[in-house]
């Protein structure tokens, strides 16, 4: 299972999971919830409590990897899978043009 914290601004906006069965998981943060009812980041996941589900990376996170000529330069610098998504995701969308990035959580085994 891989986690991001998703951030809007300075705000951190939800968490993003990848669970070990392929699926996906967006959940915005209660403190977001509560003090940014209208800061949705995408017009197609509004704020709300109930956690958004998907069985493919959402089109919106899918949008911030990089095409073309800077995704082959992010695949072959960090020996990262073209076909996974959220490696992509997390190794390429830190510092995204716009207000949303991403910030992997690294999972501790104790």
């Amino acid at each position: 299972m891989r986690k991001a914290i998703i951030k809007y601004g300075e705000l951190t906006a939800g968490v993003l999971t990848e669970r070990d069965q392929g699926d996906y998981i967006f959940e915005y943060a209660s403190d977001y919830i509560q003090n940014n009812p209208a800061d949705f980041i995408t017009f197609t996941m509004p704020v709300q409590k109930e956690p958004y589900i998907s069985e493919r990376l959402f089109p919106f996170f899918e949008g911030l990897i990089p095409e073309g000529w800077l995704l082959n330069i992010a695949t072959k610098n960090w020996k990262l899978n073209p076909n996974d998504r959220m490696g992509l995701l997390l190794a390429c969308c830190q510092n995204c043009i716009g207000a949303v990035s991403v910030h992997q959580i690294i999972a501790s085994h104790e």
